[in-house]
This record gives structure tokens, C-alpha cells and sequence, in this order.
């Protein structure tokens, strides 16, 4: 059965499972196994967090963490996007983790701010699209499908869960305080997450300090970032005005459609949407998940439209993989399978993969990952986070299409928190990020609410930017290290 081109990342509920360590089944504590370097810098584990369902988490010690911070030194736990993207691999090896993909050391890692948890998913996708989905990510995995959570909510009370836990098999958890940073469809595990852990903190059942929620081109409100495709293309001369009309009228269908509930054909009008501005707009939606200096790619798409060539190339990348041209059809080839493909590492672009990795030497590393096991990939929340007077950073690429900055700005005006007005009427202060010269970006603040306009950044700012997204994680988390 053919997968719909692209998995509208909002519409259909999510079946996910966070694994971030130790887990409490009930009153109980699970089965655990948990393993490390021997100077404690690295700790790594599985979870049971019910009977036959094992999650994986990995945490990285900071070597800039003092042993007796003056200032409480910060944990940020990376909750990656896709849906079905691992954080274990994607987010570590790829955007912010001590390593890179060639496992040589990255200069911008996280890590010189904050001690980093990353962790891997288990999900699925409530029928009619669960037919093509995989039913585990990373080294998370369950033995019987039943096991999947359905709701984000349930997620979250798992992950809250596996957090009563972690702070004893992370000890430093209990004094550092914890930042959970999403990205894409990340932000919506972020935001029920950080609903959750607020009130089991408040309700005295969770011994753990939320220092603040980060959301990343985060996929929060699929209306909002459907109509913003056409005014944004329109503004950078992708569309005329005549495509615009087209793409307007498809865009509300979505929009009405979500509003009656109908989802299954909402991603249906959606991939419609993406298909149609594909073959009118120079191919900016193009089949390759661009990640350009990470994966060697050249060719446009919904994560930066300004990355790569023009149709030529696609045509010619498409050529050379054995395929028809980009104008062949309206549709765009599956965005997830491309996605998955790109993540596995089978396109050849790096010198490692990161299917190679996490199958070879990481697999080998970590040594409790079992043998038959392959790493593959995969408004009210806010509102109560803020009320609780929770940090909530918002923060988003300039050349985002599919998580757009003019669809993002448009959700959080909708946000009911006594502070929006005042924080909306307040001007935004430069950023730069030394050695280089010149602007880097935007920030607005006030209270507990703040937004990141990252100049030059597509949808992975960590990738696009990697210096002033590791001066704004410091700013974040209030790192002593800033």
C-alpha cells in the first residue's frame, strides 16, 4: 500500500511513547536496565514502563559542569520531531549532541551549556494511516502493538512517569533543573509533557524543578501553518497570484475540515496542497528532506525554501536515483519515506550514516540494545504552562515552510494568557553572535513568554545556525556557563 505523501504531523492522533529512563509502573518500580561510561558522563538505559513495552533513554554530563555549582546547572531533554524521528540518534548524532554523525567532536554542542537527555519513541497512527507506519522508533520498541499509548495525553503521563524515575537513576536531576526543547512535531510532545510534569511538580508527586519549555518550528497548530504556506510564498515570489487563489481556496478546505473533525480528509486536502504548490512554485516542495550542510542534499523543500537549486537539480537528483522527473504528477513523493530513508542513512551523502551508526559502533557501545533489534526512524497546554508561570520559549526559522514563522506568530496570538497584549505590543531586541558581524536574529519578552526569530534557519536551527542556537539555549536555560 502506497504511504500518503506527506503525514500530516497534527491532524491524525499520535500513538507515542517516550522513553526517558527508570520507570514507576503504578505504584511500583519497573524493570530497568541501565549502563554507562565508567566516569558516570554518559548514562544510558531501558525501561519497562509497562509489561513488554521497552523504552530507551541516553544522558550526556556536561564537562562543564562544576561539582559545585554556584547557580543550578541545567538538564535539557531533546524531544525530536518527525513524527517517528529518534532523538537517541537524530537530534544527538545530527543537530546538537557531543558528536556528529562521523562521530569527529561538534564545536556547538549543547552539551557547552546544559547536561542533555535524549530519548527514543514508540508510536503508531490510528487507523486509516496505520497501515505503513512502524510501530517502533530508534532502540524503543514494545512487544505487542497493543502496548502504544493513543492520545499525546497518555504520552505524557507516561513520560511524567518515566521522570519520577529518572531522577534517581540521573541524581543530578534533582537539583538541576529540567528544560524540555521540541522540535516539529516535538512541540506537541513538549507541550502536554510540560503540562503534566507542572502539575504532578504541584501536586508534591513529581520531585523536579521544570525550568521552562522550548518549542522549536514546532508543529502546534496545523490551521495556522496551512494558511500561511500562500501569503509566505507569495511574499518570496514563489507563487503568483493566480497560484496563490488556488492554494488559498485548498488551504481553507483543510481548515474546514479540521474544524468538523474530519481528519483523515484534511490530510488528504492537505497533501493536495503540498502537491499543488510543488508543481507551481519551482518545486519548493520537493521530495528531498533538505538538510544541506548536514546530509549533502541540494534540492528545495517545505524545511527551507531557500536551500539548494532549482527544478534542474531535483530533476537531475531524481534522474540519478533511478526516478521520474519532479514534473511528472502532481503529487510530491512521500515526505516520511523520504524522512525515514534520509535518517537510515541510505542515501550515501556522509562518510557514517546514521542507520550505520546506530546499528554498528553506537550499537556496539551500548551493549544492552538486543541483537534482533535495527534502529529505524519515524493552545491549551501552552495556555496552562503559562499560568503556572512555566518559562515557554518559542523560537523559529526564518526559511521554514512547513512550520512557518508566520504561522507560529499566528498561534501564539490566539494564546489566552493575560500577558499576550503587553507582550505583543513589545519591540523585539537584535541578536548577534560573536565572532561574526551582523544580525542573527530577533527576541521578544515578557513574563514567561518569549519568541526567537532565527535568521537564515530553516526548520532544524540547531543545523542552520548552530552559533546563535547555542547562545540562545544558554539564554534558555540560564546556563552558568553563558
Amino acid at each position: 500500500m502506497d504511504r500518503p505523501p506527506y503525514s500530516l504531523l497534527a491532524l491524525l492522533p499520535l500513538l507515542v511513547c517516550v522513553g526517558l529512563g527508570s520507570l514507576l509502573s503504578g505504584s511500583a518500580a519497573a524493570a530497568t536496565v541501565t549502563a554507562g561510561t565508567p566516569d558516570g558522563s554518559e548514562l544510558w538505559g531501558y525501561v519497562e514502563v509497562r509489561p513488554k513495552a521497552h523504552l530507551f533513554w541516553w544522558y550526556y554530563k556536561s564537562p562543564q559542569r562544576p561539582s559545585t555549582p554556584s547557580t543550578p546547572w541545567p538538564t535539557v531533554l531533546w524531544l525530536q520531531g518527525g513524527p517517528g524521528a529518534s532523538g537517541v540518534g537524530f537530534g544527538n548524532f545530527l543537530e546538537i549532541g557531543p558528536l556528529d554523525v562521523n562521530l569527529q567532536p561538534r564545536n556547538s554542542t549543547w552539551l557547552q551549556k546544559a547536561d542533555l537527555i535524549f530519548v527514543c519513541r514508540s508510536f503508531s497512527v490510528s487507523p486509516p494511516a496505520a497501515q505503513d507506519n512502524p510501530v517502533g522508533v530508534g532502540y524503543s520498541y514494545v512487544e505487542d502493538d497493543s502496548l502504544l499509548v493513543t492520545t499525546d495525553w497518555q504520552q505524557a503521563a507516561d513520560a511524567t512517569t518515566l521522570l519520577k524515575a529518572l531522577v534517581d537513576e540521573v541524581p543530578t536531576l534533582r537539583s538541576s533543573p529540567l528544560f524540555l526543547v521540541a522540535e516539529s512535531y516535538g512541540g506537541k510532545y513538549a507541550a502536554t509533557l510540560g503540562a503534566s510534569v507542572a502539575r504532578a511538580a504541584r501536586a508534591g508527586e513529581l520531585n523536579i524543578t521544570l525550568g521552562g519549555v522550548a518549542l522549536g518550528d514546532s508543529w502546534i497548530s496545523p490551521e495556522d501553518f496551512t494558511l500561511s504556506y500562500t501569503p509566505l510564498l507569495l511574499s518570496v515570489s514563489r507563487l503568483d497570484d493566480n497560484a496563490g487563489d488556488e492554494a488559498t481556496k485548498m488551504a481553507e478546505t483543510v481548515k474546514d475540515q479540521i474544524a468538523s473533525g474530519n481528519f483523515t480528509d484534511a490530510e488528504g486536502s492537505w497533501n493536495d496542497l503540498l502537491g499543488f504548490i510543488r508543481t507551481r512554485s519551482g518545486h519548493v516542495v520537493s521530495a528531498v528532506l533538505n538538510l544541506s550542510r548536514l546530509l549533502s542534499v541540494s534540492s528545495q523543500d517545505m524545511y527551507n525554501f531557500l536551500d539548494g537549486s532549482l527544478a534542474d537539480e531535483a530533476t537531475a537528483n531524481a534522474a540519478a536515483a533511478g526516478g521520474s522527473s519532479p514534473n511528472a504528477g502532481a503529487k510530491a513523493k512521500p515526505m516520511m519515506e523520504e524522512y525515514s530513508r534520509r535518517l537510515s542513512g541510505n542515501d550515501g551523502s556522509e562518510t557514517n550514516t546514521i542507520g550505520g551508526i546506530m546499528n554498528g559502533v553506537i550499537k556496539e557501545k551500548l551493549k544492552i540494545i538486543p541483537k534482533d533489534l535495527e534502529w529505524v526512524v519515524l493552545n491549551q497546554a501552552i495556555d496552562e504552562l503559562l499560568s503556572y508561570g512555566v518559562n515557554v520559549t518559542v523560537y523559529n526559522g526564518q526559511l521554514d515552510i512547513i512550520c512557518s514563522t508566520i504561522g507560529a506568530e499566528a498561534w501564539v496570538q490566539k494564546l489566552k494568557w493575560d500577558g499576550l497584549k503587553t507582550f505583543l505590543s513589545l519591540p523585539r531586541q537584535s541578536l548577534q553572535c560573536s565572532p561574526s558581524i551582523g544580525t542573527k536574529g530577533f527576541v521578544r519578552s515578557y513574563k514567561n513568554l518569549h519568541f526567537y526569530w532565527i535568521l537564515g534557519a530553516g526548520h532544524y536551527v540547531p543545523v542552520d545556525q548552530p552559533c546563535i542556537a547555542l547562545s540562545m539555549i544558554g539564554s534558555i536555560t540560564q546556563s552558568p556557563a553563558s
